[in-house]
């Protein structure tokens, strides 16, 4: 059986990387790339901010903290590195990553000193103390305007100069596969599964030996380091970086697309990153009620899929696999009814958009 299961996993990564290096020739125009190259970055934070939430409890309200330093970091090297190899943009993501590392280590030390509501509580003032003081140091961080930035370094390497859309999603894309299979192999390491035992039984674990704080510290600096990553590539996508990295609307959206993707799943978060993603970059441009959908959807995956989307999908596959025709056609019936709902909720919302509009 574990054989067969290590053979399944090993399939599925192969599977993982084929879909990362062909989804460019399936979507080849730049526009497309870039959604692609936003939906990269995402995943990587969202699978880092699984690690506090899914794995180990920890529900913190400003992840996009740690992010956002390490992009301000990664702009700062890109633009003193300016000038030399295009080769030294490849590192850049670690150096992001060493960075929110050590914002992980400041910051966690105060915020893991609590658990529950307190360390979301914590997380929250730091949040909004972060962002504040972006604001007051204008010399490090730009001011409201931001710090741009150029990801075309100077000589190209090996004929790659990161200066076509291209060129960086497969940047991103080799990053993602490395840091999406470094968190998998970590939550079966011993201390995955120790700061599993902490998010449901602290006092337990600390009754066997493990420090309930120490854990969670551990697992608060490496979750730091991975979004360092993503929010360094975040930095090299679109070359400017501003306080609005560092926002708690910033953070609320990692959290609701960690949440709507399943956090009980280690693929639930890069499912919701993708939804997330297109809600914002693609539905924004068709309607002006993006937000209220999104906001619909996490409301609907709260009441009725708890286990987010990942959730339905795997229950969906267990179901399948018993389906009778008698299921078959009553499943076919409610999913015609939810797409009555579904569509007569859209036809609503969108009237009232355009009357509101026409006012």
């Amino acid at each position: 059986m574990d054989k067969r299961m290590r053979t399944a996993s090993k399939s599925i990564w192969l599977l993982f990387a084929l879909i990362l290096l062909a989804a460019p020739w399936l979507f080849p125009q730049s526009a497309a790339l870039s959604v692609l190259s936003q939906c990269g970055s995402m995943m990587i934070l969202a699978l880092s901010f699984n690690m506090l939430l899914g794995q180990s409890g920890m529900l913190s309200f400003g992840h996009a903290v740690y992010a956002g330093l390490a992009a301000f970091v990664a702009v700062h090297v890109m633009n003193r590195l300016a000038g030399g190899s295009s080769a030294a943009l490849l590192l850049v993501p670690l150096a992001g990553g060493c960075a929110g590392m050590l914002c992980g280590a400041v910051f966690g030390f105060v915020t893991t000193r609590k658990s529950g509501t307190a360390l979301s509580m914590i997380s929250l003032a730091l949040v909004e103390l972060v962002a504040a003081g972006a604001l007051m140091l204008p010399g490090w961080f730009g001011g409201e305007s931001g710090i741009s930035t150029d990801r075309v370094l100077g000589a190209p390497f090996l004929g790659v100069d990161f200066a076509s859309q291209l060129q960086v999603y497969y940047l991103i894309a080799f990053w993602l596969f490395v840091c999406a299979a470094a968190m998998y192999g970590l939550t079966h390491t011993p201390l995955g599964r120790i700061a599993n035992a902490v998010r449901d039984n602290p006092e337990r674990a600390a009754f066997i030996g493990y420090d309930p704080r120490r854990v969670r510290y551990l697992m608060f600096m490496l979750s730091a380091f991975f979004a360092g990553v993503g929010g360094a590539l975040t930095a090299i996508n679109f070359e400017i970086v501003s306080a609005e990295n560092l926002s708690l609307l910033r953070s609320a959206q990692i959290l609701l697309f960690t949440f709507i993707g399943g956090i009980g799943y280690f693929f639930g978060p890069m499912i919701g990153a993708v939804v997330g993603v297109l809600f914002s970059a693609l539905l924004s441009t068709y309607t002006r009620g993006w937000q209220l959908y999104l906001g619909l959807l996490f409301v609907i995956v709260v009441l009725f899929a708890p286990g987010g989307i990942a959730g339905v999908v795997m229950k969906a596959i267990a179901t399948w696999r018993h389906l009778t025709a008698a299921r078959l056609r009553q499943l076919a019936l409610r999913l015609a009814v939810l797409c009555l709902l579904v569509g007569g909720a859209v036809f609503l919302i969108e009237t009232l958009y355009r009357q509101a509009a026409s006012l």
